[in-house]
């Protein structure tokens, strides 16, 4: 297994842009003969050298790595390693890769390995074989996340932080990064063995149980109370996670005043048949954009509905936004869009 990370802070290139997606895969073209050769004379040193300052150029924060491949011989992955903000950065990067073939394939999330339990890597100086790797697994009631304390005889030697990377990378290659992303909640890497642990590999298994639970679209209804103290209600999708959707990175906010309200400023009457009307619209032209825009949640608090919707910015939901609130007849409503990759507009709600 050929691991490669970000390079030194001196090393890093620009920001991202698609300029910077297009540069990599000229460069991929230009190069890659000169790639194949050093991972057929298994030149670690010299494919750092090589490729890490064209994975800089697209953004210097994005971690890379060679691995067996699925279908290929060999895949290069690159991956936002877990950083939310950066990973609609690599999937848009594997989105622009030229097809596969024998010798490559491309990826942007580290791939569950079959042989994961089989790899032994130099962790610190020691041997961390993931066959002696076991995890106590707690799944709290109602959520849709296993709890993971990973245990290695080596941990007792290593500082907290290698520890926890190393658990980290190994959760990954068991199961593949996005499923972690997805099903995986705390992370902790201790230096005693969990009681009940189980070993490594058992976890796929575990989490394919309790993503069943989840297999038809929920939503959620929720109460609470503004910044300022006044009640809140919202509905959001459950569960509600950036990684389902890593290319809606634009937030569609739409803002609807309603006139028909009560004392605690939730709308009634009229006001509320308007509004489910309106969603029932905009929920007709999402689902003809489904691969282009996702309705995440609304909220209705002191006389206004907030809508949030995620989308692709390359694709019309904005359009369809601004021209469907023409339609409103109480107040001023509006629209506003901001690139939000990380989701924070809705963090409340994530899960």
């Amino acid at each position: 297994m050929r691991l490669f990370g970000r390079k030194d802070a001196e090393d890093d290139g620009g920001g991202s842009s698609e300029d910077g997606l297009a540069g990599f895969w000229t460069w991929w073209q230009e190069t890659r003969p000169a790639v194949d050769a050093l991972v057929a004379a298994g030149d670690t040193a010299g494919l750092e050298d090589l490729v890490a300052p064209a994975v800089a150029a697209v953004h210097p924060d994005l971690v890379w790595e060679i691995a067996p491949g699925r279908n290929a011989m060999h895949a290069l992955v690159v991956t936002s390693a877990g950083d939310a903000e950066l990973r609609p950065l690599a999937h848009r990067w594997a989105k622009a890769a030229p097809p596969a073939d024998l010798l490559w394939e491309f990826h942007p999330s580290r791939q569950a390995n079959p042989q994961a339990a089989e790899l032994t890597l130099d962790v610190g100086g020691f041997d961390f074989a993931l066959d002696k790797l076991v995890l106590g697994l707690r799944a709290p009631r109602n959520q849709p996340r296993v709890d993971v304390a990973a245990y290695h005889p080596i941990f007792a030697e290593l500082d907290e932080d290698v520890r926890l990377d190393a658990a980290l990378l190994a959760l990954d290659w068991i199961l593949g990064e996005d499923e972690v992303a997805r099903w995986v909640g705390e992370i902790t890497a201790v230096t005693f063995e969990p009681i009940d642990a189980v070993a490594a590999p058992h976890l796929p298994a575990v989490v394919a149980d309790l993503a069943s639970g989840y297999d038809e679209e929920e939503w959620v209804l929720l109460e609470g109370q503004t910044a300022g103290g006044a009640p809140l209600v919202a509905t959001a999708r459950y569960p509600l996670r950036p990684v389902d959707h890593p290319l809606f990175d634009q937030h569609i906010a739409i803002t609807l005043p309603y006139a028909h309200r009560d004392e605690a400023g939730l709308p009634i009457g009229e006001s509320l048949a308007a509004l489910r009307d309106f969603e029932e619209r905009l929920a007709a032209r999402l689902l003809k954009l489904r691969d282009d825009a996702v309705l995440a949640a609304h909220l209705s608090a002191e006389g206004q509905r907030t809508i949030h919707v995620y989308a692709d910015p390359t694709g019309d939901a904005a359009i369809h936004a601004k021209e469907l609130i023409v339609s409103w007849e109480e107040g001023e409503p509006r629209v506003d869009v901001a690139a939000d990759p990380a989701w924070t507009a809705v963090s409340p709600f994530l899960s």
